[in-house]
């Protein structure tokens, strides 16, 4: 039997696993509670598009991972050698951004937020944060014995998704004054109990003193790092990268999966902005995520029986059109929205139906998630096993960012506003609605983009789904070959 100090070192190599994990949750909650922020600061759809590229690095990192993988300091330790530096710059980062960050975001009062520094800054901001996530994700291959290896998947998970709650359900919650003298407070003031400033200068300090201790305190296990774990230079990973992509299976996949959620673009990209727009408080919206918790852990619990055996994307194919109707469920609720709303804000049975859409929505998502991580374990050439899950899932979530960016950069132009109450006036640009407001007149909506897009986008999604939606499936009965790569030593 093991001594009882291996089972309590286990245990620290765990927490600390998960202790990094939760770190680079909170980077990613962050830049999710910016557009909510932009949102009530009335930025235009646009901007949005704009700020939207923030979410792209951790969909890319595959192409700088090669180099991750393969330059580091020997005596210091391999993943050491990029983890210490990138949470170093992660931290002090937050710390210079916090003295900034509330001139960024414009005052409310006329200034505007700064959109294009805000979205460079936060940019930078998730590249950091992704490249930690290739760091700690290698790291956690040789920190965990190989019989707990498996416990790095649900780090991953459970770290990740804590990390995102603190970084936007808490800081959403504690930034809003209404909410903070609602629950919180004895005394109303007229701010929040945080800042974005307050929280950015926080968690920098908790980097730099994580990293430190990381950095003197744990060793890599040197016994541990298997000999195969040493990359063989980083043209031979990119040339191996570019043969899997040249495998026709492996192509046509890749085309399908970038073009198979453009169907529900509108839905999860504007839906939550349009709530806002609307007059929802972004704490409360944030705060819907709670009861989510336990749904988004039990859920792919559940789905993972149907897509265990050889043909999990039957589950994706059977998932999508009902995924497909939540895009007009959800326009209808935003339509329904305005005629609910009383003096006090909403009452409980609107945020119960937002709830129950939500909960629903989460099933047809997951059920698709799902069965497309089963069929990338399923088909990845366990020879270079890492490498091609990770080309695999990056398409599927490049497949995600595109469209949603497409999405919210179309929601403007695709919007009629008239000008009534002046004559000859128009309300086309930002401009002319400055002069429609100034002969004394005022811009009224007559067609929303939002509604377009919706209805749009779920006849794109239903065309997808007929006409290639069972070429999908039939990549399921391609032979393990048609996806093992031919190497050349």
């Amino acid at each position: 039997p093991r001594p009882p100090s291996w089972a309590c070192r286990r245990r620290c190599r765990v927490l600390l696993l998960l202790a990094l994990y939760v770190l680079q949750g909170v980077p990613l909650g962050l830049a999710g509670s910016v557009p909510l922020i932009l949102q009530s600061r009335s930025a235009s759809y646009t901007e949005q598009a704009f700020f939207s590229l923030v979410f792209w690095p951790f969909s890319l990192k595959l192409l700088w991972a090669p180099l991750v993988d393969a330059v580091y300091v020997r005596r210091f330790g391999r993943r050491k050698s990029w983890l210490v530096p990138t949470q170093y710059v992660l931290g002090l980062f937050m710390i210079g951004l916090s003295r900034r960050v509330d001139a960024l975001l414009g005052d409310g009062q006329g200034r505007g937020p700064d959109v294009v520094a805000l979205t460079a800054t936060f940019f930078l901001f998730e590249f950091l944060a992704a490249t930690q996530d290739i760091a700690v994700d290698g790291w956690a291959l040789t920190m965990l014995s190989r019989e707990n290896v498996g416990y790095a998947s649900t780090c991953n998970s459970v770290g990740q998704t804590a990390g995102y709650f603190l970084g936007n359900v808490l800081f959403l919650a504690l930034e809003s004054p209404s909410f903070c003298n609602k629950y919180l407070r004895f005394q109303p003031q007229p701010r929040g109990i945080v800042t974005l400033s307050d929280f950015l200068f926080f968690w920098g300090a908790v980097f730099l003193i994580t990293t430190t201790l990381v950095a003197l305190l744990k060793k890599e296990n040197k016994e541990l790092t298997p000999t195969k774990e040493e990359t063989k230079g980083i043209t031979d990973t990119y040339k191996l990268l570019f043969s899997i992509i040249k495998m026709p299976a492996v192509l046509t996949f890749c085309l399908l999966i970038l073009t198979a959620k453009v169907g529900f673009s509108a839905a999860d990209a504007v839906t939550g902005l349009k709530l806002v727009e609307e007059g929802v408080p972004k704490e409360h919206l944030a705060l819907l995520a709670v009861p989510m918790v336990p749904v988004q852990i039990i859920l792919p619990l559940i789905i993972s029986k149907y897509t265990a055996g050889p043909q999990p994307l039957n589950t994706f194919y059977k998932a999508m059109p009902f995924r497909l109707l939540f895009g007009l469920e959800f326009a209808f609720l935003v339509w329904w929205t305005p005629k609910v709303k009383h003096e006090g804000g909403f009452p409980v049975y609107y945020y119960v139906v937002v709830l129950l859409s939500y909960a629903l929505h989460q099933v047809t998502l997951y059920s698709m998630y799902v069965a497309i991580m089963a069929f990338n374990a399923k088909v990845s050439d366990p020879l270079i096993g890492g490498t091609y899950m990770t080309l695999l899932n990056t398409v599927s979530n490049l497949g995600g960012n595109w469209p949603s960016t497409v999405a919210l950069w179309l929601v403007d132009p695709l919007t009629v506003k008239e000008c009534v109450g002046a004559q000859e006036q128009a309300c086309g640009t930002a401009a002319a609605a400055e002069l429609c407001t100034k002969a004394g007149g005022s811009c009224v909506t007559t067609l929303d983009g939002y509604y377009v897009e919706s209805v749009v986008c779920v006849i794109l999604g239903f065309a997808w789904w007929f006409l290639f939606g069972p070429k999908l499936k039939k990549l399921q009965d391609e032979g393990q070959s048609s996806w093992k790569c031919k190497r050349t030593n």
